[in-house]
């Protein structure tokens, strides 16, 4: 499984009131069921206007795939190859 960092373009997205973004992650969750293959949704970062979503799967197909399913947009999507912190630079 690799994971993917996906960049939707969605206007006004930071004026959503809590109700509506609860919609929204229930229709990403009813739309992993439907997959029929492994998929997580990690989690989402609400801007003004995007949304950057960590999700894991087999492939990017499979980002497509969940992103037609449930109608969500996709601007880019970016397989993440490794992970760095503050402690990555840290001396041991």
């Amino acid at each position: 499984m690799k994971k993917f960092v996906i960049e939707r373009d969605i206007p006004g997205l930071g004026n959503l009131s809590g109700e509506e973004l609860q919609a929204i992650s229930q229709l990403s969750c009813a739309t992993v069921s439907e997959l029929g293959v492994p998929y997580h949704w990690i989690q989402s970062f609400v801007t003004n206007d995007k949304l950057y979503c960590v999700h894991i799967a087999e492939s990017e197909e499979v980002i497509r795939e969940h992103a037609r399913l449930g109608n969500f947009p996709i601007s880019s999507i970016a397989e993440v190859k490794t992970i760095i912190d503050p402690t990555t630079g840290a001396n041991t």
